[in-house]
C-alpha cells in the first residue's frame, strides 16, 4: 500500500469518527512531511534512521510508513476499517450531489480548499460549496471583507482549472446578528453563489427575540439556507446544548414563503433539526439542503446521516435541493437576487 495514502485514509477515518484535531493533523502532516518520496527513497531512509528523525515523524506514523513501504496494510489503519459500523441505509443518499455548508483553513476548518475539493470529487460531488465563517465570529477565524474576497480569486482560479469535474460554489456561512442582519457586506453578498445563514451567539435568548432576529435574516434576499436552525448539541467533546426556543410555525412559514431552504445538519454532535421540527417544516412547505457542516475531508461522508433522518421523516427527494443538478440549483441561488 502507498504510505501516502495510508497516511491520509487514516486521518479521513479519525475525522469520520471525530477524533481529536491532533491525532488527525499528526497523519496529515507526516503525510505532508513524505510527499514526494518514492518507496525506495522511503525504504532508505527507514533503514538508516533518517525518517525517524524527520519532522512530522512520530512512532504511530513511522510504524504505518514502515508497514506500507514493506507491502503490508498497516495494523492502525486495518483496525480503524474494522472498528467501523455500517453506513446509515437510505435511498435519498445516491440521490444527492452535492453540500452547501464545509469549511476550510480559511476559517475553523482544518484543510485547504483544495483538499477539500479534491475529497469532495473523490466522492462523485457534482457541486461543492465552500461557506467559511463570517467576521463576527471571531472565534472561527471569521473571514473580514479582504480575506472572503481573496478566498472568491482563490474559488474562481480552482473552478478555472476544470479539477476533476467538480464545481466549487463561493460562500459563507453568514452570522445572524442580534438585530438580524447579515454579518457581511452587501456587496459581497451578492457576489456569492451560497449565503448560509446561521445564529451563533445568544441562543438563550426568549422565543419573541430569536423569532425576530431569524425572521429578518430569512427575508434578507441573499440568504438561501437557514443553517442549523436551533444551534443544539446532542453529544460530543463540546457537551450538549439544548435548542434554542422560536415561533417555529413562523420562521418555517417564512422559509417557504422566501424559497429559504431549511438546512438538515448531518454533523452527527448536532442532527439539527430535532425530528419534529423537520416534520413542521415539511407541513410547511419549506424546501431542505442536506448538509455535512464539514470541517475536515473525512465530515463530507456526514450526509448520509442526514439523508437517513431526512428519509425516515418522509421528506421528498425533490424537496431536498442538494439533490438538484447544478444548473437547477443555480437557478434556485439567484431566483431572490
Amino acid at each position: 500500500m502507498d504510505a501516502v495514502e495510508a497516511l491520509d485514509e487514516i486521518a479521513f477515518l479519525l475525522e469520520q469518527d471525530l477524533a481529536p484535531r491532533f491525532r488527525v493533523q499528526a497523519f496529515r502532516r507526516a503525510s505532508a512531511a513524505i510527499g514526494g518520496l518514492s518507496t525506495d527513497e522511503l525504504g532508505e531512509r527507514i533503514a538508516d534512521g533518517r525518517l525517524a528523525r524527520t519532522k512530522g515523524i512520530g512512532d504511530r506514523t513511522l510504524e504505518v510508513i514502515t508497514q506500507a513501504v514493506a507491502g503490508e496494510t498497516p495494523t492502525y489503519l486495518t483496525g480503524l476499517q474494522e472498528s467501523r459500523g455500517d453506513a446509515p441505509k437510505s435511498s435519498i443518499a445516491p440521490l444527492l450531489r452535492g453540500d452547501l455548508h464545509a469549511h476550510t483553513e480559511w476559517s475553523d476548518g482544518t484543510v485547504t480548499i483544495e483538499a477539500m475539493a479534491d475529497a469532495a470529487a473523490s466522492l462523485g460531488h457534482e457541486y461543492q460549496a465552500i461557506t467559511d465563517h463570517s467576521p463576527h465570529l471571531t472565534v472561527a477565524n471569521g473571514l473580514s471583507v479582504e480575506r472572503l474576497g481573496q478566498q472568491l480569486e482563490r474559488i474562481r482560479e480552482w473552478n478555472d482549472a476544470a479539477n476533476g469535474g467538480l464545481t466549487l460554489l463561493a460562500g459563507i456561512e453568514v452570522d445572524i446578528l442580534e438585530d438580524g442582519a447579515l454579518d457581511q457586506t452587501r456587496e459581497l453578498l451578492t457576489r456569492l453563489d451560497v449565503v448560509v445563514a446561521s445564529v451563533h451567539s445568544k441562543l438563550r435568548a426568549d422565543s419573541a427575540t430569536m423569532t425576530k432576529r431569524m425572521l429578518s435574516a430569512i427575508s434578507d434576499p441573499a440568504t438561501n439556507v437557514l443553517g442549523h436552525c436551533t444551534g443544539r448539541l446532542v453529544q460530543g467533546s463540546r457537551g450538549t446544548r439544548p435548542p434554542s426556543d422560536f415561533d417555529a410555525d413562523r420562521i418555517f412559514a417564512a422559509c417557504a414563503r422566501e424559497g429559504v431552504a431549511v438546512e438538515i445538519n448531518s454533523r452527527p454532535e448536532r442532527q439539527d433539526p430535532p425530528d419534529e421540527l423537520i416534520a413542521a417544516a415539511l407541513n410547511a412547505g419549506c424546501l431542505f439542503s442536506i448538509d455535512s457542516d464539514a470541517h475536515a475531508p473525512g465530515h463530507l461522508g456526514f450526509v448520509s446521516l442526514g439523508a437517513a433522518r431526512a428519509e425516515a421523516a418522509g421528506v421528498p427527494a425533490d424537496r431536498i435541493v442538494t439533490t438538484w443538478p447544478l444548473p437547477r440549483l443555480r437557478d434556485w441561488l439567484t431566483s431572490r437576487r
